[in-house]
Parts: C-alpha cells; sequence; structure tokens
C-alpha cells in the first residue's frame, strides 16, 4: 500500500494540478466567450437546463494543462503513455465540442466515430505502455490483499480496450449539470491515488494531479456553472481513471468506484432497450439517470449532492476492498 503522507512529491502533485486546473480555468472563463466557444443546451433536456445555452464551453483544456508535470517524466515511458491516453481523448473531445459549436446545436461527431476512435487511441495506450520497460501489472485486472486476478494477454488486452472506452464514454454520460462529472470523478482518483505503489508511482501522480485539476476546475463548474468541461474533459477525465486504473491492475475496479458513470450509463442502456422492446414505453422519465431525478422534481444541486456523495461511498468502500 502506497503510504499518500509519507511520500510529499504527491501533495506537491496536487498543488501543482490545483493550480494549474484554477488558473488555466480561470483563463478559459475569459478567453471562451471572445472565441464563441459557448455551449449549446441538448434539445432533448430539461427546460431548466435552457438557461445554460451560452455558457462557455471547453474548460476540460484545464485537465490537459494539469497533466503537464508528467512531461517532467519524459524519461519514463509509461507517463508518456498516460500523457498520451489523456491528451489524444481530449483531442476527440474537442473536435466533437467544436463541430457542435459550428453546428450551433448539441450535435458533433457520429457515435461510431467517437468510439471508433477511442478504441485506436486505447490500442495504442496499451501498446505504448507494454512496450515501456516499466513494470506494471501486465496480466491483472484486480488485485486486494493476497488475492489477485490474472488473465491471457488477449483477454487483458481486449478488457483494456473495453475499459477506456466505456469510462470515457460513461464519464461523458454524467457530465450533465454543473459540477457533476467534476466531482463524481473526485474520490475514484483520491482512491487510485492511494492505493498505487511505489513501483508505480507515476500513476498515482497522475491521478493526484488530476484530483488537483479537478477541484481548481469546480471552483468555476460548481452551480451555477461559469464554464462546462464540454466532451473535451468529459473524455480526458475518463481516460485518465482507466489509464491509471490499468497500469496499478485495478481495471475491474472501475465498475465499483465509478458507480455513477456506470448507472449513467445503464440507465440509458436500459431506457433504450424498455423502448424498443415495448414499442415506446420508458422506464425512467429522461436518461441519463440525472435528468430523471430532475424531472422528479429533485433541485440541481440536490441530484449533484447526491451522486457525489454515491461515488464518495463507493470509492470508500473499494478502499476497504483493496487495503
Amino acid at each position: 500500500m502506497f503510504d499518500i503522507v509519507a511520500h510529499y512529491s504527491v501533495w506537491i502533485a496536487l498543488a501543482e494540478g490545483l493550480a494549474l486546473g484554477a488558473l488555466t480555468t480561470w483563463l478559459l472563463v475569459r478567453i471562451m466567450p471572445r472565441l464563441q466557444f459557448k455551449q449549446t443546451a441538448y434539445e432533448d433536456a430539461p427546460d431548466t437546463h435552457r438557461k445554460k445555452t451560452g455558457t462557455p464551453t471547453m474548460g476540460g483544456i484545464a485537465f490537459v494543462v494539469a497533466m503537464l508535470p508528467l512531461v517532467s517524466l519524459r524519461s519514463a515511458p509509461i507517463a508518456s503513455a498516460l500523457l498520451f491516453l489523456v491528451v489524444a481523448c481530449a483531442a476527440i473531445g474537442f473536435i466533437d465540442d467544436y463541430l457542435a459549436i459550428r453546428r450551433g446545436k448539441n450535435l458533433g461527431l457520429r457515435a461510431r466515430t467517437k468510439y471508433l476512435a477511442s478504441a485506436l487511441v486505447a490500442v495504442t495506450f496499451l501498446n505504448l505502455a507494454d512496450g515501456s520497460g516499466a513494470f506494471f501489472p501486465r496480466d491483472v485486472l484486480f488485485a486486494a490483499g493476497g488475492f489477485v486476478l490474472h488473465a491471457p494477454p488477449w483477454l487483458w488486452l481486449l478488457l483494456g480496450i473495453v475499459a477506456v472506452t466505456g469510462t470515457m464514454h460513461a464519464v461523458n454520460l454524467t457530465d450533465g449539470l454543473d459540477g457533476l462529472a467534476t466531482g463524481t470523478v473526485v474520490p475514484p482518483l483520491v482512491l487510485l491515488g492511494l492505493i498505487g505503489s511505489p513501483l508505480n508511482a507515476i500513476a498515482s501522480m497522475a491521478a493526484v494531479l488530476g484530483v488537483g485539476a479537478c477541484l481548481g476546475f469546480l471552483i468555476f463548474n460548481r452551480y451555477p456553472a461559469k464554464i462546462f468541461m464540454g466532451d473535451t474533459g468529459s473524455l480526458a477525465l475518463g481516460a485518465l481513471l482507466a489509464g491509471v486504473a490499468i497500469l496499478e491492475g485495478q481495471m475491474l475496479l472501475l465498475i465499483l468506484i465509478c458507480i455513477v458513470p456506470v448507472a449513467e450509463t445503464l440507465s440509458v442502456i436500459m431506457q433504450v432497450t424498455y423502448f424498443k422492446a415495448t414499442k415506446g414505453k420508458r422506464i425512467f422519465k429522461m436518461t441519463p439517470l440525472h435528468h430523471h431525478f430532475e424531472l422528479l422534481g429533485w433541485p440541481e444541486t440536490k441530484v449533484t449532492r447526491t451522486f457525489w456523495a454515491a461515488s464518495l461511498i463507493a470509492s470508500a468502500v473499494g478502499w476497504a476492498i483493496v487495503r
């Protein structure tokens, strides 16, 4: 177990992530409106979301900037692989955001295009990591105490691709309320920062940089949000979560500690499946899941706080399992 208190460099990483995230977001709040990079509310979203149209977006650039301290570890190929993963996925999101802005409606890249691009990025990351020569559990899906779940190389690779693409797009679905995705991602990143070992300290450092960046971004993204992360941010955060978990041999732990993004994704799958099977009936009032609670009459802030709490509890359970 990684003693986070004993390694002051982790606290430095937290301070760096916080400072870079907050400063970059502060600049983006001022720059993005001048560039006309503003959010257009999703057409089918609840009526209360109409007022969000015009809010600056692409704030997720701050998460990429917050990862730049990894460049100082360029002699460590594993750091380059992780940085590539986050930057490449942020780039996919950036293109998606830019197309949506140009078209004046919440319609960017096609879903199949985003999934294919993210899968290619995932394959590249896994191959870069595997060929880095650095130590990390290449065939481990989950580890807790003395228990270790191994997998053959082909299965590890396949599940790694699923973990990256699935987590990216699950966080993307979660990003629908002010501060929701940002605050939801913090507890899992904290856990991954805590359970890393000195042998994969780079993964732990990346997780802590992400925590700092999210806290800095949340200053401006909490309700009422002054800026949104856009797909630029949600895909980058999802990639960071998955990448760190893979490097720490905790790929399957994502299912638990990312319980909110998982629930959001399952709600969409269930809704679409049931709608098609029953020719028009619905399980939820609206999906992703946070919209269902909004239409039940919950204030946006209550939905956000509840989902944050669920993420915190799930991560606490994850800590109890793996410590």
